[in-house]
This record gives structure tokens, sequence and C-alpha cells, in this order.
């Protein structure tokens, strides 16, 4: 059997049984938080109860590595609407140690995208069309210092109500510790 069809299989007997009343919850975040984090699987239980957070308490946004890469993309697009729309009131930006986005190289990936079948004159296509994609490719050096950058971008975006407190932290995805990198308090 097929991933998929697994999952429709579930998904169908979840269904049937009423499974997902235990989940149900008000799409406004209960504690008024937006969060994001990394897609690191470790992080999808620990987080949240590392937190004490329960289910519909904050609108949880991941990517690779917690970061924005463009003040004007999908992921400040996210936080902006969870605070306009969504009732959201505070962001916490908040990498892991052991990321996996931490001394990535592009050109490790770019190696393995053509190991999988894509022809490497789309790579030349693309930096013609003026996109870097080593660049775009590659991670961070020191995980504080990308949680802080993403911190940055979000704290210095136009579009950002006044008096938001963006916070930056960094959890050990073994023990659930955070540690701080910054508080939005201090910056009001």
């Amino acid at each position: 059997m097929s991933l998929l069809n697994s999952i429709l299989e579930h998904n169908q007997a979840f269904v049937e049984a009423k499974t997902f009343e235990q989940y149900r919850t008000e799409k406004f975040p209960k504690k008024k938080l937006v969060i994001l984090t990394c897609m690191d699987t470790r992080l999808n239980e620990l987080l949240p109860h590392a937190m004490n957070l329960k289910n519909g308490d904050a609108k949880i946004i991941r990517n690779a590595g917690a970061v924005i890469s463009h003040p004007f993309g999908s992921i400040m697009r996210s936080i902006l609407v969870a605070l306009y729309e969504l009732q959201a009131k505070e962001v916490c930006i908040i990498g892991h140690h052991g990321c996996g986005m931490t001394g990535l190289e592009g050109s490790s990936i770019l190696k393995k995208i053509e190991e999988r079948g894509v022809d490497s004159t789309v790579f030349q296509t693309l930096e013609a069309s003026g996109i870097n994609v080593k660049n775009f490719l590659t991670g961070f050096t020191r995980v504080e210092d990308n949680v802080m950058n993403s911190v940055e971008i979000v704290r210095n975006h136009p579009l950002l109500p006044p008096n938001i407190p963006v916070h930056g932290l960094v959890i050990h995805p073994e023990t659930g510790k955070l540690d701080l990198v910054s508080s939005g308090y201090n910056q009001e």
C-alpha cells in the first residue's frame, strides 16, 4: 500500500469515528501568539509542551531553519495576517540547536539536485534570471545569529503594528530548554 493510500484509509476511519472532536479549537490563538520555528520533526510535540502551549494557543509557522529570507515573502505575510486578522499580539522566532540549516552549503544541495535528475542547465537559466541558487540554498553559521536576523526583519518591518513584542529564542531539541536571544519587551 502506498503512503498516500495509507493516509487516506486512516483518515476515513478518523472521520467516521469522529476522532477530530478532541482537536476542535477556535481559529484565533488563545494566547495571542504567533511563532515562527523550524520544521524539524523533533519540535513537533516538544516545542508546544516546552512552552506550555495547548492546541489552539498559538499560530505556529514552520520552515527550514525558522528563516525569514525576504521581508515581503510568505513567512512575513503569515506573521502579518496572524497579527491583523487572527488577533495575535506577540511574535516569537524560535530556532534550535543542531539545526540542519547550520553550516549548510548550497553547493552540496545543488549536487544532490543534479543527482536526483534535475538538469544543470536549470541552474544556468535561474542564474540568468537573477536568482543565485547557491545562496538561496545556503544555511547559516550560528543559530542565534539567524534568529536575531529574523527577529530584526520582523521588528523593522514597515507594516508591523507599533508596540508588538518580537522575541527571539533557541530551543534545545533534546531537552526543550529555551534560551532567550532577545526579549521584545526590552524594545518598547
